[in-house]
Order: C-alpha cells, then sequence, then structure tokens
C-alpha cells in the first residue's frame, strides 16, 4: 500500500514536467503545466470536462465494487460453470 501512494504521489509531482513552455504559456492558470495544446476556448469546455470527469470516476468506481464483491447468487450464473 505504500509503494502504490508513494507511485501515485511521484506521478502527480511529474505531471508538470509534461507539458512543454509553449503549451504552459498558452494555458490558463489553471491548466497550466498539466496539459498540451491551446487553452479552452468558453467556460463551455470546462463544463464538458467536468461532466466527462464524473462519469469517468462513476465508471471506476463501480466497476470496482463490481470487481470486488459482486453480489450474484444464481446458481446458474455463468460463473458457476467455470468454477465447477
Amino acid at each position: 500500500m505504500k509503494k502504490a501512494i508513494l507511485f501515485l504521489f511521484l506521478i502527480l509531482f511529474q505531471i508538470k514536467v509534461f507539458a512543454c513552455p509553449v503549451c504552459e504559456r498558452n494555458q490558463p492558470k489553471v491548466l497550466r503545466g498539466i496539459v498540451h495544446g491551446s487553452g479552452p476556448d468558453s467556460n463551455w469546455d470546462y463544463l464538458s470536462i467536468i461532466i466527462t470527469m464524473i462519469i469517468a470516476i462513476l465508471a471506476l468506481i463501480y466497476s470496482i465494487k463490481w470487481l470486488v464483491q459482486p453480489n450474484e447468487n444464481n446458481q446458474n450464473h455463468i460463473k458457476y460453470s467455470i468454477f465447477k
């Protein structure tokens, strides 16, 4: 667990290295050092990114939840054919 936290910290710390100086200069303060390319054209861009992030995070949470504890108790489920 400690290794995973350290790994995530190092990745987040190094993320500033990925943006080139030209892209960093063109980005708004919030996104400097994180992304490449031109900055967002309007506030609708931020809204679409936030909605996409929420959907991705929910998908990750539910996929982990259902992988860890699927709650499938039906004896005819296909997974039981593998266990036999």
